[in-house]
């Protein structure tokens, strides 16, 4: 982790810029961001001749290297975080580097399993992207997500954990006591156990506009790399759930109105009571319930966001250029459709007693013993955090699955 800080250059409204700011404060990168309003400003960097130049983003780092438009990839080397595997094989294969995935890592490693740990964005996942985690033991004045990610990351590296950033995995093969998993890049993962802790993807609005304003006015999760470019502006959070709430009491401390709107009744179906006392007590939110948005509107940058009332079809315009959805949303489990694995009506995993229906487990499970608690439907397959079914959907409950399945992976090895 550099000491100093990143210098980034840009333009608003650029997409580029936004998905490196984001990438950066999930991984706990310090950086600067200067916003160019003119010509002029562009100009004061070298060779930089407007603000529409090819060459914006700029990125400056701590040795005086300079970076043109970098990829996300490229920040990840410029890191020194891009790695290779070193091993043909593992014994443990952990994919998805949440809370639950570098807990697994943590204590994979620690105890003595080859253990490598694949994430395709950002060490974290969407825990990375909360402004503060104030329920999690040990932490009495709270800790980011993205400090956490890095706290834990580190650790799980210095027990010899390898961690390959910027992958998915995109097939899987299982076979009796070795599996093999395929990643978009062309690498191959050979393991003796495999813990899936992939989480879920945000939920989509499904409005028209959606993918024209992604990083130019709307933004998924708690938006913590946004939050000083819209002080004294109104800002609208979509979601219900503890990430929503903790965003909207972030954003208040600076913004002129922070509005949260929710499909639901109320906000205490869904957060904590710590959370929705704040948020009542706060003059600079507002909760619209049973509402929806609706329609969005710009130019080259959200202005305009619509909501609906769904009891009484009443819609309602606030001039914003910032909406943040922290929706929730679909585990990552496509994969494992294509690999047989059992999954529920929504495409959460299916492990250990859930397994069993009418009596019986299925079919396809091809051992004497009942499977360990979170195994799946394929032996030395085990899940972990919110892409399980039934898990709870909190930070600390997944750290304790992530340790639970190397338990159970454990018990797998000693008989493989």
């Amino acid at each position: 982790m550099p000491d100093s800080f990143v210098h980034l250059y840009g333009v608003r409204g650029c997409p580029a810029a936004y998905a490196i700011r984001d990438f950066l404060q999930r991984s706990d990168v310090p950086f600067d961001w200067t916003e160019l309003g003119t010509d002029a400003e562009a100009q004061t960097l070298p060779q930089v001749t407007c603000l529409h130049d090819h060459r914006l983003p700029i990125a400056d780092f701590p040795d005086g290297s300079r970076l043109e438009r970098p990829t996300i990839r490229q920040i990840v080397e410029k890191l020194g975080w891009w790695k290779s595997a070193s091993l043909t094989e593992y014994d443990l294969a952990i994919f998805g580097a949440g809370p639950a995935g570098l807990s697994a890592a943590v204590y994979g490693a620690s105890e003595g399993l080859k253990t490598v740990i694949i994430e395709r964005s950002a060490v974290g996942g969407q825990a990375g992207t909360s402004t503060k985690i104030e329920n999690y033991l040990g932490f009495p004045e709270g800790i980011s997500g993205a400090e956490m990610a890095k706290r834990a990351r580190e650790q799980a590296v210095k027990f010899g954990a390898e961690i390959l950033l910027l992958r998915a995995g995109v097939r899987g093969e299982f076979h009796p006591g070795k599996g093999i998993g395929y990643l978009d890049d062309g690498t191959k993962i050979v393991t003796h156990a495999t813990i899936c802790s992939t989480g879920v993807e945000y939920r989509r609005l499904n409005v028209d506009g959606e993918e024209r304003f992604l990083g130019v006015g709307l933004y998924y999760g708690a938006g913590a790399s946004e939050a000083s470019m819209c002080a004294n502006q109104p800002v609208v959070v979509v979601g219900g759930g503890n990430s929503a709430g903790q965003a909207a009491l972030h954003f208040a401390r600076r913004c002129s109105k922070v509005t949260i709107v929710i499909r639901g009744s109320g906000l205490k179906e869904t957060l904590s009571k710590y959370l929705i006392d704040r948020i009542s007590a706060s003059s600079q939110i507002e909760v619209l319930p049973h509402t929806e948005i609706s329609n969005l509107d710009g130019d080259h940058l959200l202005r305009k966001v619509t909501m609906t009332n769904r009891q009484t079809a009443e819609q309602r315009e606030i001039d914003t250029s910032w909406l943040f959805l922290c929706l929730g949303g679909a585990p990552n489990t496509a994969w494992a459709m294509e690999a047989g694995i059992m999954r529920d009506e929504e495409g959460y995993l299916v492990t250990g007693p859930d397994l069993r229906q009418g009596g019986s487990y299925p079919a396809s499970w091809p051992l004497n013993r009942e499977p360990y608690y979170l195994e799946t439907s394929m032996p030395g397959l085990f899940a972990a955090g919110d892409v399980r079914h039934g898990s709870v959907k909190r930070c600390a409950a997944a750290v304790g699955e992530g340790a639970m399945a190397v338990t159970f992976a454990h018990r797998y090895l000693s008989q493989h």
